[in-house]
């Protein structure tokens, strides 16, 4: 595997909790998110929320994950882990986007290809999360 594409050691994936990285691709940069399911594999969605997209799930220290669900801080949206879909919350129905991953050699990798690499963390050059904002 490819180490540009290393994420984190697959250890670190838990199932309740999840783990920030960042992904680049030519000029665009992006963040995601890994947890685990059940059946002990390994997902990745994008860190933010569909109802405001300038909200992260995980802001550096795990999303909230309770019940199989990981849930919006901001709105309490809950999205199933096992497909990525809100079933509860102002985005009820929307999906997650995914990233392809790969556990390989005990390493999480970014396997999709729209990306060129990823590392762990939350981008520099993003900040998803906004201030304060009234929702009507």
């Amino acid at each position: 595997m490819d180490e540009e594409r290393r994420i984190v050691a697959a250890e670190e994936i838990t199932a309740d909790g999840t783990v920030v990285f960042t992904a680049k691709g030519g000029f665009e940069t992006t963040e995601g998110i890994l947890t685990r399911l059940d059946d002990g594999s390994i997902v990745a969605y994008t860190n933010y929320c569909p109802h405001w997209r300038d909200v992260r799930l995980d802001k550096g220290s795990s999303a909230l994950v309770r019940n199989g669900e990981i849930v919006c801080g901001k709105h309490g949206a809950t999205f199933a882990k096992n497909s990525g879909t809100c079933d509860f919350g102002p985005c009820e129905g929307a999906v997650l986007d995914t990233f392809e991953v790969t556990v390989a050699d005990g390493a999480v990798y970014l396997t999709d290809d729209e990306w060129d690499s990823a590392e762990p963390g939350l981008s520099e050059e993003l900040d998803l999360s906004s201030g304060s904002r009234i929702d009507f």
